[in-house]
C-alpha cells in the first residue's frame, strides 16, 4: 500500500466526521430521535394527542350532530305554532307565515326578507317535490346533506320561476321516476330542504300564503307516510365527551365519505369507529386532553372565518359555501351560527363586528353607513343588525330590524346614494328616516346580496364603510 493511500485511508474518517458535523449544525435537530420514552412523556404526549384528535373530530363531525339535532327540532311542531315558525313533521313542509322578529328563536342570524320553508326528508324511498310559478317572485329551496353541504339549489337564480318538478333520490336507489321531473341524486338518506319566499314590506301578504300552499312533497309511490318521527338522539347527560357519542349515534345512518376515511381511522385512538365510541379504555391523560380539546373547538371553527375570509373595507368576505371541500372548521362554523347559508352566486352576506377604527360595534355610539349606490344585485338586498350575545333580531320601538329598497320612507339622495343612521336611540337629521335601531350593547351587522352581479363578486362594486359619529 502506498503512503498516499494510507494517509487518505487514515484521514478519510476525520474528514466524513467533520462534515457530518457541519451537516447536523446546518440542520434542525431530529427531537424524535433525542426524546425518552419515559413514563412523563408519554402521559405529556397521550395527552397532547387526545387533545388535538378531540379538535379535529369536533370540527369534522360537528355538521352531522347539528344536522341531526336540527332534523329532530325543527320536526318537533309546537302547539300552538308560531307565525314564525317554518317546522313542519318529518316528511312534510313547514312554512313561516310572517317574517322572522326576536321572537323568532330557532334560526340564529335569521333574516327579515323572506318566509322561510323547512323539511326534513328521510328518504326510505325517492320524494318528489312540486314548485309552482311564482312569476318571477324570489324564490330558493336549497337540498343539503347531513353534513351541512348544499347539493342543489331549486329556485329563480337557477331552474327559473316556472312550476316544476324535482325528484330528490336517495344513495343507491334504483327505479323509473316520471318523465316529467328533474332527477336530483343525494349523498345521504335523509335531507334537509330549506327555503325562502320574498315578501316585500307592507306587500298584501294573502297572495303569498296561497302561493305557499302550492309547495308540496310526496313520496314517489303516493303512500304518505304520516306520523313517523325520528329515534331520539343518545341522552349524554352531563357526559364531557357526550359529543362523541352523539357523533357516532349520527354515523351509524350517515357512514363516512370514502375521502374521509383516512382522518376518521385516526379517531380510533380516541375510541371512536364505525362501531361506535367506547371511551373505556382511553388513558386518564388521553382523556383529559380530549376534555380539554372539546372546550376550545369551537374557537377554532370560529377562527375559520380569519384563516379563511378576506376583509373588504372591514367586511368579512366568506366564498365556498357550497364548496367547503375539506375546510372542516369553515364547515363547522356555517353549520351552526349560519346554519343554512348559501354560496356566493346564491347570495353574499358580508357581516362585520367594527367599526372603520376597529372598535367592537356596540349601542352606546352612533354610526352611519353610507351606500354610494344600491347594490347591483339581481334579486334584493337589505342590512341587518343582530345581537352580538344571542345572534336574534333586535327588539325596538319601530319593529324595524332591516333597511332595504322596500323599507317604507327610504330616502335615496339625488346622487342614488343611501345614509343609513345605527344607533339605539333615534336619531335626528335629514337621514332619520333610514334609522336602523341597534340594541344597549355589543351587535354585528349583515348585508345580504341576493343574486349578487360581478361587479360585486370581484369588488368593483365597494362595500360601505361604518363610521362613527359620536
Amino acid at each position: 500500500m502506498t503512503r498516499s493511500r494510507k494517509v487518505l485511508l487514515m484521514v478519510a474518517p476525520l474528514y466524513l466526521s467533520m462534515t457530518y458535523a457541519m451537516y447536523a449544525q446546518a440542520t434542525q435537530p431530529d427531537l424524535l430521535l433525542s426524546t425518552p420514552a419515559s413514563p412523563e412523556v408519554v402521559q405529556k404526549g397521550l395527552q397532547a394527542d387526545g387533545y388535538s384528535l378531540a379538535i379535529s373530530a369536533y370540527n369534522w363531525g360537528y355538521p352531522l350532530v347539528r344536522m341531526e339535532r336540527v332534523a329532530r327540532e325543527y320536526t318537533n311542531v309546537p302547539s300552538p305554532k308560531p307565525d314564525t315558525s317554518y317546522r313542519g313533521g318529518l316528511n312534510q313542509i313547514g312554512w313561516a307565515t310572517s317574517l322572522a322578529s326576536p321572537a323568532a328563536k330557532d334560526m340564529p342570524t335569521a333574516n327579515n326578507d323572506t318566509y322561510y320553508l323547512s323539511a326534513v326528508v328521510d328518504l326510505t324511498e325517492p320524494y318528489v317535490l312540486t314548485v309552482p310559478d311564482t312569476h318571477d317572485r324570489y324564490y330558493v329551496v336549497d337540498v343539503f346533506n347531513m353534513w351541512q353541504e348544499l347539493e342543489h339549489y331549486i329556485g329563480r337564480r337557477t331552474t327559473g320561476t316556472k312550476a316544476g318538478k324535482y325528484v330528490l333520490v336517495p344513495p343507491g336507489w334504483k327505479g323509473a321516476l316520471p318523465k316529467d321531473a328533474k332527477r336530483l341524486d343525494v349523498s345521504t338518506s335523509k335531507v334537509w330542504l330549506w327555503g325562502r319566499l320574498h315578501l316585500k314590506q307592507g306587500e298584501d301578504v294573502a297572495p303569498v300564503l296561497a302561493l305557499q300552499k302550492r309547495f308540496t312533497l310526496t313520496p314517489l309511490s303516493g303512500k304518505p307516510h304520516t306520523g313517523q318521527t325520528l329515534p331520539p338522539l343518545p341522552d349524554t347527560g352531563d357526559d364531557e365527551l357526550g359529543f362523541f357519542t352523539e357523533l357516532a349515534a349520527a354515523l351509524k345512518s350517515n357512514p363516512v365519505k370514502p375521502a374521509d376515511a383516512a382522518l376518521f381511522g385516526q379517531f380510533s385512538r380516541i375510541g371512536l369507529t364505525e362501531k361506535g365510541f367506547d371511551p373505556s379504555k382511553l388513558d386518564p391523560a388521553m382523556r383529559k386532553g380530549m376534555v380539554e380539546g372539546l372546550a376550545i373547538a369551537p374557537s377554532v371553527a370560529i377562527s375559520s372565518f380569519a384563516s379563511t375570509a378576506t376583509v373588504r373595507n372591514g367586511w368579512n368576505w366568506v366564498t365556498g359555501l357550497d364548496s367547503f371541500g375539506f375546510n372542516y372548521p369553515l364547515r363547522a362554523m356555517i353549520a351552526g351560527p349560519y346554519l343554512g347559508g348559501q354560496g356566493e352566486h346564491e347570495a353574499m352576506y358580508p357581516i362585520r363586528y367594527t367599526d372603520s377604527a376597529g372598535q367592537t360595534l356596540s349601542g352606546a355610539n352612533q354610526y352611519v353607513v353610507k351606500l354610494d349606490s344600491a347594490p347591483p344585485v339581481g334579486a334584493f338586498w337589505s342590512l341587518t343588525v343582530y345581537n352580538a350575545g344571542d345572534k336574534m333580531l333586535v327588539d325596538n320601538e319601530l319593529g324595524r330590524y332591516k333597511v332595504g329598497p322596500d323599507t317604507k320612507g327610504l330616502k335615496v339622495a339625488q346622487d342614488g346614494s343611501i345614509t343609513i343612521p345605527i344607533s339605539h336611540t333615534k336619531p335626528e337629521g335629514e337621514n332619520a328616516a333610514n334609522w336602523l335601531p341597534a340594541p344597549e350593547g355589543e351587535f354585528y351587522v349583515i348585508l345580504r346580496l341576493y343574486q349578487p352581479s360581478n361587479d360585486i363578486l370581484s369588488g368593483k362594486w365597494a362595500l360601505p364603510q361604518i363610521n362613527k359619529t359620536n
